[in-house]
């Protein structure tokens, strides 16, 4: 019988996969359907809204029931019908009501990250989340790779039966999860805890940081990118390889950034070379004449994604107190939650109001005021 995380990263694999099937082909069919581009925009963004509201709510009725396991078994329920609402009834409407859902599931990521964590020594808790949020990216490329042959083979419906079938394999076998108690906190939380966190500089420095990452990651990969890339004649699978260009490299590169890079050029220095990379992709991607060159773009704008992201997650509980260690990452990627909101909504309005081109570059704006921002602050070392 296989181990406890062994299952358990099976799990996290199968998870992503029916949340992230269907992604690429997302924006090409809700065109398809007649949505415009403010409501292909709704429908991305749906997906961190409710990731948004529901992160910090999930992570503290965890802590108080010390249980995890039940909200992986609802949170793969949830992309199960998430998918089968859009196969069953397919419109711009049950899309954006199908993201609203997707978002849902993976606010359980937080309970995920937790539970697996638990199965470590408290002093390889960082080591422990490097192997989920690879199992994440795995998931989400397999995903893609799979659902892009299966949209060339078949059509793009046939996308959504195979993320229901995988959602519901996810969620049967989570029942075999084992909970564990390794990291519930001692003290609890306590209602000073939110406003502990605010005054914390450190913390909402990163906080703001994760949004704009995600932002601009929501906005142009997993939102437009894929539209930019129809126009130069992509097939279905083709957009399905090209968010996987993006994905690949940080299954690899998000086990360095915290260790290597971190080493060879300081927190600063590794995280203005990861957003230089994403910004700068962001930038040119409508003005590459080539489904080549967009490729080499998403290229580097995974290869900038691993090295700050991870980075980013390790630094906002470095300095914090164990006990607030749960709340602050639940506050923490709920916070990042509102960048997978703004990014879509933004360049989707934009887009509509000018043109594709000035969408990509006002969220490329927001990426250069995050080197900017950057380069001025200093993280500082130490509990506060």
């Amino acid at each position: 019988m296989l181990n406890k995380k062994t299952r358990f990263c099976i799990v996290t694999i199968l998870f992503w996969f029916a949340v992230y099937a269907y992604v690429p082909q997302m924006p090409g069919y809700a065109r398809q359907l007649g949505a415009s581009y403010k409501m292909i925009g709704l429908i991305t963004g749906a997906y961190g809204l409710t990731q948004t509201l529901l992160r910090i709510p999930l992570g503290i009725g965890s802590d108080m029931l010390g249980k995890r396991k039940i909200f992986i078994v609802i949170g793969s329920g949830v992309a199960t019908l998430s998918a089968l609402i859009v196969y069953l009834i397919p419109s711009p409407a049950t899309l954006l009501v199908a993201r609203l859902l997707a978002g849902v599931s993976a606010a359980t990521w937080v309970t995920f990250t937790v539970m697996y964590a638990s199965y470590y020594p408290p002093l390889q808790a960082t080591k422990a989340i490097g192997i989920i949020q690879s199992m994440n990216r795995i998931g989400m490329f397999t995903a893609m790779l799979i659902g892009g042959y299966l949209s060339t083979r078949f059509n793009i419906p046939a996308i959504f039966v195979l993320s229901s079938v995988v959602g519901i394999l996810a969620m049967v076998t989570s029942f075999s999860l084992e909970e564990s108690g390794g990291l519930k906190s001692k003290r609890g939380f306590q209602k000073t805890d939110i406003p502990a966190l605010l005054r914390n500089k450190n913390v909402m420095t990163i906080c703001v940081l994760g949004a704009m990452s995600q932002m601009i990651m929501y906005g142009t990969t997993l939102g437009f990118t894929p539209i930019v890339a129809g126009l130069l004649g992509a097939t279905n699978f083709q957009l399905s390889l090209l968010t996987m260009t993006f994905i690949f490299p940080q299954i690899i590169i998000s086990l360095l950034s915290g260790t290597l890079f971190l080493r060879l050029f300081g927190e600063r220095n590794t995280l203005l070379i990861g957003f230089s990379l994403m910004t700068f992709a962001c930038l040119m991607t409508p003005l590459v004449p080539s489904l080549y060159l967009l490729f080499a773009l998403q290229l580097l704008s995974g290869i900038g994604n691993g090295i700050a992201f991870p980075l980013l997650t390790g630094l906002v509980i470095r300095d914090v107190a164990e006990y607030l260690r749960n709340t602050t990452m639940g506050f923490f990627q709920a916070f990042f939650g509102l960048g997978m909101i703004v990014g879509p909504i933004i360049l989707g309005f934009v887009s509509e109001t000018w043109s594709l081109s000035y969408g990509f570059w006002t969220i490329g704006l927001f990426g250069i005021g995050s080197l900017v921002f950057m380069y001025r602050y200093q993280f500082t070392r130490g509990a506060q």
